[in-house]
């Protein structure tokens, strides 16, 4: 049962309310973990109207002890969206430092607590003082100032399962299932991925958003564990399907990744083709350093419908980061000249 609270300290959206001046584009934003917080941390900079929806199917870490211990939702990836979304001032970046801190045990002791990230307690606490869990991550995101909501997929914990090619002791391959988001994301490139349960409700809240959403933002992320999953739930391709929302997928700066070996930029859309057919994307956000071959993936573009647009979004270092500033600039042009 839930306890009574206070009412909820929403911060009101920047802008005169009515104002055809000050109106921004109501962006939904699709992903999980490091990718969807990139997009979040560009697109708050563009809008006040922004929701992100996040995959809940992470079994590692923090969130997958939770999880497992007490059958809640992997909150690692919402407290990271939530992060991205903090206010920028004082308040809401200590707020965000501490829902991000993670306890360290001292050298040669043990602790229940090690590895916990503070935010993922607190999200927990929040889910258990209010009993809903859209709920209490409003009452997260109020204490960060979020600009923005932030929902979880589905209103249960998901499993991800794929399938991936493995040499035979006598020769040729056989098939592996994989279990398990933390495992499949350092599987190689998985075939016949698929969500348990296959028929899991989506939120309620998240549908609603994308229905009335201006512009969907899918992906940077990791491919089959945080971008496909948003297609493989079938209410929410329906939803995706069916809104009359633009559709934007922003590619990885890195494509030969553990979870994609092999795979170049057109296979990556290839496999959006591949789960959800009928699921058309208006524009593709790529960095040009990412696409070796450009015909190619054009092509690929084409065929789910999409128009490419190469701009430089990576930061300025060895790892593939992109960069808040350069991606917000690239989002601005590409709402601007819808």
């Amino acid at each position: 049962m839930g306890v009574l609270t206070g009412p909820l300290p929403l911060i009101p959206p920047k802008g005169t309310p009515g104002s055809q001046k000050d109106k921004s584009p109501s962006v939904v934003a699709l992903g999980g973990g490091h990718g969807l917080a990139a997009s979040l941390s560009a697109l708050r900079l563009l809008t006040s109207e922004l929701t992100a929806i996040v995959t809940v199917a992470d079994d590692g870490g923090s969130s997958g002890r939770l999880r497992e211990q007490y059958g809640v939702l992997p909150p690692g990836d919402l407290r990271m969206a939530l992060s991205a979304l903090c206010d920028d001032t004082d308040w809401g970046r200590t707020w965000r430092d501490v829902m991000q801190h993670r306890f360290k045990a001292p050298e040669g002791r043990e602790s229940p607590l090690d590895n916990h990230a503070m935010g993922n307690l607190l999200i927990m606490t929040l889910w258990e003082l209010l009993g809903d869990t859209v709920a209490g991550l409003k009452w997260a995101g109020a204490l960060l100032g979020a600009r923005g909501q932030v929902l979880p997929m589905s209103s249960v914990p998901l499993t991800i399962e794929g399938d991936v090619r493995v040499p035979l002791p006598a020769g040729g391959y056989g098939v592996q299932t994989i279990t398990g988001q933390a495992k499949c994301a350092v599987a190689g490139s998985l075939e016949d991925v698929r969500l348990i349960p296959e028929d899991a409700p989506a939120c309620t809240d998240a549908l609603t958003a994308i229905e009335l959403a201006d512009w969907i933002v899918l992906g940077p992320g990791s491919w089959y564990t945080s971008v496909l999953p948003h297609l493989l739930l079938p209410e929410m391709r329906q939803a995706l399907v069916g809104t009359a929302a633009k559709r934007c997928l922003t590619m990885n700066l890195a494509m030969d990744t553990k979870e994609t070996s092999g795979m170049s930029a057109a296979d990556h859309l290839d496999a959006l083709r591949k789960y959800a057919p009928e699921f058309s994307i208006d524009v593709v956000l790529a960095d040009p350093e990412s696409v070796s071959d450009v015909a190619t993936f054009e092509k690929a573009a084409g065929r789910i419908g999409a128009e490419v647009v190469f701009g430089r979004v990576g930061a300025s270092r060895r790892r593939p980061v992109h960069d808040p500033l350069l991606l917000a600039a690239a989002y601005h042009d590409i709402f601007g000249n819808s």
